[in-house]
């Protein structure tokens, strides 16, 4: 199963318990219909954070290399827009036999609240990725360098006549001779 239908499988699923529990909860105290949905949609980006945050963490260790870690984003918008598409499906059809619940026709379903629910997902998740990446990457720089495995002692620096970069770099400490202007001749 790839990462993305996972995702949106799960967050799918979390979506119509919210909906559910949103229409409990709306006929039950309908004087806090603003505060409940807007509790409930908090509750259900801070469990796609979660999983955001998770994931950019994970990605962050496994290649420390931010050039080569995986494109996120493109798998947190599948399982948004998949989330989106087949939680408003859902939710259109358990309506048809519990009619306690807030949906619109199918068609609203599946383009309006789909693309609510996948910009929520996405949106919530990709900041989640930017911060797990940030909390490991914070710690990248307390690491000591390596250069080819070895760390980078003053022992190591007396190597520097057979290092092959030690001309061009802007810290080089070797100086070279001035080339005298033509005609004149070295002394």
């Amino acid at each position: 199963m790839s990462k993305w239908l996972l995702r949106g499988l799960v967050f799918a699923a979390l979506m119509v318990i919210v909906r559910l529990l949103q229409g409990a909860m709306i006929n039950a105290w309908e004087t806090k219909a603003g505060l409940i949905s807007i509790v409930l949609i908090v509750l259900f980006a801070v469990a796609v954070f979660i999983w955001g945050l998770s994931d950019g963490r994970a990605d962050a260790r496994a290649n420390p290399d931010p050039d080569r870690r995986g494109d996120l984003a493109m798998t947190w918008l599948l399982a948004g827009l998949f989330a989106g598409v087949v939680s408003g499906a859902v939710a259109w059809f358990i309506s048809l036999f519990y009619k306690s619940l807030y949906v619109e026709a199918l068609v609203n379903e599946v383009t309006t609240f789909a693309a609510f629910t996948a910009l929520l997902v996405f949106l919530a998740a990709i900041a989640g990725v930017s911060l797990g990446r940030w909390l490991v990457d914070r710690n990248f720089e307390k690491l000591p360098r390596r250069h080819h495995g070895l760390t980078e002692a003053p022992a190591d620096q007396d190597r520097a006549d057979t290092d092959v970069f030690a001309a061009v770099r802007a810290d080089d400490t070797t100086q070279t001779a001035p080339v005298p202007p033509e005609g004149e001749s070295r002394a």
